[in-house]
Parts: structure tokens; sequence; C-alpha cells
């Protein structure tokens, strides 16, 4: 991409095998990232990549992974993760965005993950204001995390 931004060029990740996981020297051996695609930022995804067909959406808000240490093992993992703010993003591009990736795939299930903060709240308001503009019904979680990282609700 000539003087294009890397963070948008689509990529999919392979897991490693058992065999090469075992083969990772112990002194670097850590929590394995789960995530399976890039970009992650809603607004870099184009609705026709080709990781969102067939997809178990994980649609967080920007501070979640921060607050939940346990993000990629509990929540990640098996899912592409769109992530974005609505408080500080465009609350309608998120809106046409998600309603293009309705339209376009067919997503298995959606799981929102939001701060307990107000402004999080309309995370799932915007999924599924999308959902009914696309004309599709999808399995729809919501989970609600504390500011201290405990999950608070799930919905």
């Amino acid at each position: 991409m000539p003087c294009g931004c890397p963070s948008t060029l689509i990529q999919t990740f392979v897991s490693p095998t058992a065999c090469q996981q075992a083969n990772e020297p112990v002194s670097q051996a850590g929590p394995a990232s789960a995530l399976c695609h890039w970009p992650v930022q809603i607004r870099l995804i184009p609705p026709t990549a080709p990781f969102l067909n067939h997809a178990d959406l994980l649609v967080a808000a920007d501070c979640t992974p921060v607050a939940y240490a346990r993000f990629h093992q509990d929540f990640l993992k098996g899912k592409v993760v769109l992530m974005g703010c609505p408080k500080f993003d465009d609350v309608q591009a998120y809106v046409d965005k998600f309603a293009e990736i309705f339209h376009n795939n067919d997503i298995k299930s959606v799981t929102v993950l939001v701060m307990e903060v107000p402004c999080c709240q309309g995370l799932p308001v915007i999924v599924r204001k999308a959902m009914s503009l696309a004309g599709k019904e999808v399995p729809l979680a919501v989970t609600v995390v504390t500011t201290r990282g405990d999950i608070r609700n799930v919905m």
C-alpha cells in the first residue's frame, strides 16, 4: 500500500499447531494472543473483510481489554473482534458500518462487551439498530465490566 496506512491492511492469523507450541522455549512462553485478524478498530474494518463471514463477533468498547485482565481467554478466543468507543467515535457511522456488516455477512452471534460507565451503554443500542436496519436477527449477548475489572452482569 504505497502512501497508505499499514493499519488498514487486512490480515488473518493462523494459530500455531500443538507441535509448534510445544517447541516454544519456556523462557519465552506466555499467554498466547487469541487475536485472529487485523485491523480491529470498527472504523478500519471493511464490511467485506473475509474474516467477518460466518463469524462470532465480539464488539468491545476500547476500555474493556484494559480493565478486564482475562480479555483474551474469556472473550476474544474464537471470535472476531471489532473495537471502538461510542463516546468519542461517530455513532451514526458505527450504525451504518454494522448494518453493512450484517447485510453482507452471515454473522453467527454477537457479544457486546462494555464498561459500566454510562457512555458505553450506547454500544449495544448501536448493534441492535444496525441489525434492524439490515433486517437480520443475530443472537446477541451483552456483558458489562466494572471499572475495577469485574464482570457486573451478562444480559
